[in-house]
């Protein structure tokens, strides 16, 4: 099964992908996946300042500065997991680099 992983910080400094990729955190857990064989991508996102919500409402269309979510978390990255089930996604969750910091919501794919 599918899963998204949103990697979500209240981070508002932007590490550059070099120092995400050479973080000995990140290196383990990429070689935990590998290992369990399971198929990922991620990406991590720009500052949540960079972001626009775009909404139609009425035939308009309203674009806002900034994420939809009032809170002072935001969404900072994410992961694409083909897991066996819920159980392993979670535990990908948990090993992931970014858990002990920051939360790490899981979504299954809507199959359609």
């Amino acid at each position: 099964m599918k899963y998204l992983m949103l990697i979500c910080d209240d981070n508002p400094d932007e590490p550059s992908p070099d120092d995400i990729v050479a973080s000995p955190d990140f290196v383990v857990w990429e070689a935990d996946m590998a290992r369990r064989g399971i198929v990922h991508k991620g990406q991590r996102l720009r500052p949540a300042r960079y972001a626009r919500t775009v909404r139609v409402r009425d035939g308009k269309v309203i674009v806002t500065d900034g994420p939809f979510a009032e809170t002072r978390e935001q969404i900072g990255g994410f992961e694409l997991v083909e897991c066996a089930d819920l159980d392993e996604a979670i535990e990908c969750a948990a090993g992931h680099p970014a858990a002990p910091w920051w939360s790490v919501e899981i979504r299954p794919y809507l199959d359609v």
